[in-house]
């Protein structure tokens, strides 16, 4: 018979299992949500075609620094709020309680969209590797089935589980970028290598809006270290360092790739071969410099890129849902964690069963999977992690600015002052180009849905957040509080859940 007390149990079950993951663990997650393969595969050469800009390495530069600037408020915050749903609890705490909801909400959208999106880039990414290798013929719905399968079974798992899977995939995806990336440097066009693409100057043009928003979207996922910090080992330490160290990798990925690629064709001539190629550039780039085996293994590395984007998108999301559920925003239910692994099962179910009725929706509509569910799904879903940025650059410093917390200046109102101006500049620079971002026609009553969906959700939040606070008092002190809510609703001091 357990001798666990009720108020222990309901701990237990609103709890994350803690001191699971270490700074590479989290790291993997991070990185794996960004996709480097992906983004250098598809999203750099989309950009070179559509901005016809050859800027887009020093881009990544900039945006680099930007999120650093960024991360310096947002990791001073984080032993302050660790809380599965990152961005809702740091802008409950900065801004205000209704304004978290709608920021929890449109986390909630966005991360759905990046990753339900993903289902149809690893169905048309496959299809053809099927029929090349074994002469089938599969539609690429069956194949993102058998994705949606695998990412279902890992969701409802150890925490940890998802985090080695991570750290193989991640290898050797970072792995094929080198390799290819050195190959493209050893080949330079013309017989030498040139750095015009990395000259500030070029920045300067009329796409140059389109352009820092594919850069920014490159990098979504980099915030995600917060949303695993109650299940990290030391969280102020892990969240801080897993941080900077993945917003520093991902930008010297994405910098070599995009600037080795237009070394390899020359930079007179990046815009006009990625308008050409489009994604098949970098492996025929590789086919050409590196022969057919290395070629065949980018191909399924790019796959295998996908699915740990998924593996890892799918984490954050399912984390997001248990901690409105815990802190009964949502119903209690999605707050509950298995009690065999200690990861959010409701949550994770209900992620999993919103990308299977996409997919059958898509597959029986015949919707294309590459643009109407990828590149449109990520887009949108990017769209608003970059108004979630937005928010809580402003959220730390109003929460500092109420509890300075023994923070020096720099990291409470200085750095995160400049991070606020420069990523609302950005903002108004994407929504300005998003058409061109898109893809669409500027008439496409796109560019205003998907902002405006965004606005809307944010709208409802806000007054659901205002009935909570007339309604159901005790549930509004707690949002954003996170564990310190489950541990006062049952009653009992809070203590760190073993393995």
């Amino acid at each position: 018979m357990s001798t666990r007390s009720p108020g222990r149990q309901s701990l237990l079950a609103t709890t994350l299992r803690g001191n699971r993951l270490g700074v590479p663990s989290v790291l993997f997650f991070v990185m794996s949500a960004a996709t480097p393969l992906t983004v250098i595969a598809g999203v750099v050469t989309t950009g070179y075609a559509t901005t016809g800009l050859t800027a887009i390495p020093i881009a990544f530069v900039v945006v680099a620094v930007v999120l650093t600037l960024f991360a310096v408020g947002f990791v001073a915050m984080a032993p302050h709020v660790a809380n599965a749903g990152a961005f809702y609890a740091y802008i409950s705490r900065g801004i205000g309680r209704p304004f978290g909801v709608a920021g929890a909400w449109i986390a909630l959208l966005a991360y759905n969209a990046l990753q339900v999106g993903l289902y149809g880039a690893i169905g048309a990414a496959t299809a053809p590797l099927l029929a090349q290798w074994f002469g089938w013929s599969v539609s690429w719905w069956v194949i993102a089935l058998v994705a949606w399968a695998l990412v279902a079974v890992l969701g409802v798992q150890q925490v940890d589980v998802n985090g080695k899977v991570l750290a193989v995939l991640l290898l050797a995806e970072v792995a094929v970028i080198l390799v290819f990336s050195g190959a493209n440097l050893a080949n330079p066009a013309g017989g030498g290598i040139t750095f015009d693409t990395l000259n500030p100057a070029n920045l300067f043009g009329s796409g140059v809006g389109a352009l820092l928003a594919l850069a920014v979207l490159g990098f979504v996922g980099f915030e995600s270290a917060v949303v695993f910090s109650e299940e990290s080992k030391d969280p102020g330490r892990t969240v801080r360092i897993a941080t900077y160290l993945s917003v520093g990798l991902i930008a010297a990925l994405y910098t070599l790739g995009s600037w080795s690629l237009s070394v390899a064709t020359g930079p007179d001539r990046i815009v006009d071969e990625a308008r050409a190629q489009s994604t098949e550039l970098l492996f025929t780039l590789a086919g050409q410099h590196l022969g057919e085996g290395f070629l065949t293994a980018g191909r399924v590395l790019f796959v295998t890129s996908i699915l740990a984007a998924m593996i890892s998108f799918h984490n954050t999301t399912a984390r997001y849902a248990f901690a409105l559920g815990r802190e009964r925003v949502l119903p209690a239910f999605i707050g509950r964690a298995s009690p065999r692994s200690g990861s959010p099962r409701a949550g994770s179910v209900l992620q999993s069963l919103f990308g299977l009725v996409v997919i059958v929706l898509y597959a029986g509509a015949g919707w294309d999977p590459l643009v109407h569910l990828f590149y449109w799904g990520g887009t949108s879903g990017g769209l608003g992690v970059l108004l979630l940025i937005a928010a809580t650059s402003i959220a730390v410093i109003a929460f500092f600015a109420r509890n300075p917390s023994g923070e020096g200046v720099w990291r409470r109102l200085l750095a995160p002052l400049l991070a606020s101006a420069a990523v609302i500049t950005i903002v108004v620079l994407v929504l300005n180009n998003f058409t061109t971002v898109l893809g669409v026609e500027p008439s496409s009553p796109l560019r205003w849905i998907v902002p405006g969906g965004y606005l809307a959700i944010a709208v409802l939040g806000v007054i659901w957040g205002l009935v909570l606070k007339s309604g159901r008092p005790e549930v509004y002190a707690a949002i954003g509080l996170g564990a310190k809510a489950a541990a006062t609703e049952a009653g009992i001091e809070i203590e760190r859940v073993e393995a």
